[in-house]
């Protein structure tokens, strides 16, 4: 079993019928790391002291008899906006360059549960702000199937690690997007769950009302596996869910027959790339001619939906980003005074895009212009909520692109933040409505570059978009299709 080729469930079985210890699923898994991750700088921190460890305790405990769980042995990766106790958690940001959490997020003691090995936390842009992992203070992080463009944002390390076959599973948050897109980006399989289902303990809060804690993966049944591993209610999370998760597993595999799906109108228009556009179409064809009634639908606010999304994430970013000012953890300033201090700490802690949406959400929230700005996106945004209610007593699900573009070059939006953040206009509405959003691969361009598509549905839907899906990804062989540099990498080491 090629350790690139294996899926989480495929290495959790191995490992149980005995065919291979975690040891040796580790080593292959920090083997790809080191051969691999020069090039792709997906990876701020490997774990390898503290994965071994874990892998050696799982192999005693399998010796013992004892049974393992869902993920067994599985390595995986964390995005580094996730509290891991005694290891970096660093949000790709200076400021937090040296903190080192005391405890972990409910979602890694929830992976330790199931069986899950962590091996690294991956690369984002500065505290899960930007569209294309390039605004992390460490390094630069390269979309594997062109080295030359980027992986999205901002889980662009934890998609950039699943593409290039580094682990078989990663998680991301998603607060406007940061989970789509960059799966669509990289051609692998994303997830925004409904807001609440997966706890944010232990995440590092960018925007609150938005921010969700999400799965990638290579294909649909690995995402549903890693879905169920950290969804459900925790009394840590005031903003949880209480009650069950969904029951997806009976969802997967069945046809689609009466499945409505409307295709957003406001999604294929201008802005849109024609590869993209076309993929969209095809899509729906093929929904349609599998069983399901496929219609345009219509959600007129979600032309708006970017501009109220930047004013309440920069204004919820405004007051979560306070916090650091050098007094409690991470970088300080040493200064005569205590202003000082502040000031010179946030300076150099912070980068660029980071201090320009913390003042585009102060300005926002300041006196006399919290009702022009602040208030007005969030009427926008029940407005919106209110479209896509209508649109779900119609459709059980709604189809579109999931990125408006394929990958861009590295630097290509650098200079120009308005084009960045127009890189969400398919991805921000799910979050302002609180809805389940998935991504996954629609195909190629003439480039060789995964497009992807996004299926939303209502409020504890992930059953329904799941199962579509894996319908459609059953139809294709897009999973088998591997980058180059993975390709490569294989065939040195069968020559060696």
């Amino acid at each position: 079993m090629p350790f690139p080729l294996a899926t989480a469930r495929e290495i959790a079985a191995s490992f149980m019928a005995k065919d291979l210890s975690a040891e040796e699923i580790v080593q292959a898994a920090l083997s790809r790391i080191a051969a691999l991750d020069p090039q792709v700088g997906a990876f701020l921190t490997v774990t390898e002291r503290q994965a071994l460890a874990r892998a050696r305790e799982l192999d005693r405990r399998r010796q013992a008899g004892e049974p393992g769980g869902p993920l067994a042995a599985v390595p995986l990766a964390l995005k580094d906006n996730l509290c891991t106790r005694g290891i970096p958690t660093t949000c790709a940001s200076r400021i937090l360059q040296n903190f080192l959490p005391p405890y972990d997020a409910t979602v890694v003691e929830r992976l330790a549960a199931a069986g899950a090995i962590i091996v690294g936390k991956t690369n984002l842009d500065e505290f899960a702000m930007g569209s294309s992992t390039e605004t992390s203070a460490y390094q630069l992080t390269r979309n594997p199937w062109d080295l030359s463009r980027v992986p999205g944002g901002t889980s662009g390390g934890s998609a950039a690690a699943v593409a290039a076959g580094m682990v078989p599973v990663a998680l991301g948050s998603d607060t406007g997007g940061s989970i789509r897109q960059p799966a669509a980006c990289c051609g692998v399989v994303g997830l925004k769950p409904t807001y609440g289902l997966v706890s944010r303990f232990g995440l590092v809060a960018h925007a609150s009302s938005l921010d969700q804690i999400g799965p990638l993966s290579r294909d649909v049944t690995d995402n549903v596996l890693l879905f169920e591993a950290v969804a459900g209610p925790d009394p840590r999370d005031a903003t949880a869910l209480a009650g069950a998760i969904p029951t997806v597993r009976l969802e997967i595999g069945r046809d689609l027959a009466g499945l409505r799906i409307g295709l957003i109108s406001e999604l294929l228009g201008d802005g849109v790339q024609p590869a993209v556009l076309r993929t969209v179409h095809a899509a729906a064809d093929w929904f349609a001619s599998n069983g399901a009634l496929v219609e345009l639908a219509q959600l007129p606010t979600i032309a708006v939906g970017i501009a109220a999304y930047y004013l309440i994430a920069t204004a919820e970013a405004s007051a979560n980003l306070a916090r650091y000012d050098g007094v409690k953890y991470g970088l300080r300033s040493e200064q005569p005074d205590l202003s000082s201090m502040y000031r010179k700490t946030r300076a150099q802690g912070f980068g660029a895009e980071v201090k320009r949406r913390i003042m585009l959400g102060t300005y926002a929230l300041s006196a006399g212009y919290y009702e022009a700005y602040y208030q007005k996106a969030q009427l926008v945004r029940t407005k919106l909520r209110e479209d896509y209610r209508r649109a779900f007593e119609k459709f059980d699900l709604l189809l579109s692109c999931t990125s408006p573009t394929t990958a861009f070059r590295l630097g290509e939006k650098l200079e120009d933040p308005l084009a960045m953040y127009l890189a969400d206009i398919a991805t921000v509405g799910a979050n302002l409505a609180g809805i389940p959003a998935l991504s996954f691969n629609g195909g190629f361009d003439d480039r060789g570059l995964p497009i992807g598509l996004q299926l939303q549905g209502a409020a504890l839907s992930e059953p329904i978009l799941y199962r579509a899906a894996y319908a459609f990804e059953q139809a294709y062989d897009f999973i088998g299709r591997r980058p180059a540099l993975v390709t490569d990498a294989e065939l040195s080491a069968s020559a060696g």
